[in-house]
């Protein structure tokens, strides 16, 4: 069940209920989309997408609730905050229920830009109360990342870590593919365009790149950024060396991705993201790019262990150009960088060895249900 994300949402749908299906387990997704479907032997119950965030917390958390009641189903996965009360509610049903943390909620609140400042620290306790004290009736927890699941260790023991790590065989690139002389002189950034997530200094970086260096910055992700008034950033002088795709599908975003030449992910050290692990940065590996990340602790020691990244300060656009002007300058040495990150990801960070996790959740709980 989601009421925020699609419900072809690539770690819900792609990720979670393709491996449950094919582990053998009956997946029904509930969440916004256009239509009813049947894919990949999972079906899809439409809830239609909501117009405004207060819609979307009222009458699309009631139309999720009230269809997911309809499945008459052993057990219920949800995704989002605002579903904590219906998951509840399920369990009232005598239900398994399912809490799937994606972000440490209170830390997310502190960087919403649409809260006013004065209140973030307020909501933020409440929202920390509020979750801790709903997760510990759930039958279990299925958590993102280490850091968050120590906040709930206290509350719950049924916790499974299931990382949001890419599906090797979608991404990466075989040893005998296109050669690293054939990409174009790019760097991209695929997902949500925000200024939390280093868009004004991605556009800044790129607007001091020598003039003898033809590079450009394949941009893929939403059309307006958050915090940003429209065309804001079109008007920026490194917008020139720009190609924004706008949103597309997984297939053509990776496409984007085995023609550029290195991957940036510049998250802006607010609370949330310092112990993040967002996805991109590890299709970036299976793409076979070297990553310029921003200088968080942990992504240094992800990156820098496997050797396949460049640390820069995330808010310093003079440090991000020099970053992407060495990967350029010295293409040998980023497709070895490129190589040893592609391994990591066929070695270990692939989506098989968290669905395994998953699954083994799922087989425990459904002998509960049985029982």
């Amino acid at each position: 069940m989601t009421s925020v994300h699609s419900a072809l949402d690539p770690r819900i749908f792609y990720k979670e209920c393709r491996s449950l299906a094919r582990a053998g387990f009956e997946v029904t997704v509930v969440g916004p989309c256009a239509q009813d479907m049947v894919s990949h032997e999972v079906q899809i119950k439409a809830i239609p997408p909501s117009q405004s965030r207060i819609e979307r917390m009222t009458r699309t958390v009631w139309r999720v609730y009230r269809e997911a009641l309809k499945q008459q189903a052993d057990i219920y996965h949800f995704h989002d905050p605002e579903l904590l009360f219906v998951g509840l509610a399920l369990r009232a049903h005598g239900k398994a229920v399912i809490y799937d943390i994606h972000e440490d909620v209170p830390k997310d609140v502190m960087s919403k830009e649409y809260l006013p400042l004065w209140s973030r620290r307020l909501i933020s306790v409440f929202a920390e109360k509020v979750e801790t004290s709903c997760a510990g009736h759930f039958s279990a927890l299925v958590i993102v990342t280490p850091s968050i699941a120590h906040r709930f260790g206290k509350v719950h023991k049924a916790i499974a870590i299931v990382r949001n790590y890419p599906y090797h065989r979608d991404i990466v690139v075989p040893e005998d593919g296109s050669p690293w002389n054939a990409r174009r002189e790019s760097v991209a950034y695929i997902g949500n365009i925000s200024e939390q997530r280093g868009i004004r200094q991605m556009i800044a970086a790129m607007d001091l790149l020598p003039t003898d260096l033809p590079a450009t910055l394949e941009l893929v992700g939403n059309r307006v950024p958050d915090g940003l008034a429209p065309g804001e950033i079109e008007k920026a002088p490194g917008w020139q060396r720009v190609r924004h795709y706008g949103i597309l599908d997984q297939p053509s975003t990776f496409k984007v991705l085995h023609q550029v030449r290195a991957g940036v992910v510049l998250f802006q050290p607010v609370p949330n993201h310092i112990e993040a692990m967002p996805q991109k940065m590890f299709e970036y590996m299976g793409a076979g790019l070297p990553v310029i990340a921003s200088d968080f602790p942990l992504w240094r020691h992800i990156l820098g262990d496997t050797g396949c990244g460049i640390f820069v300060n995330p808010t310093d656009p003079k440090a991000i150009a020099k970053a992407i002007e060495y990967v350029l300058r010295h293409p040998e040495e980023a497709e070895e960088m490129g190589k040893r990150g592609r391994a990591a990801v066929i070695e270990r960070y692939n989506w098989d060895s968290q669905a395994k996790e998953l699954v083994k959740l799922y087989t425990g709980l459904g002998q509960t249900c049985v029982a």
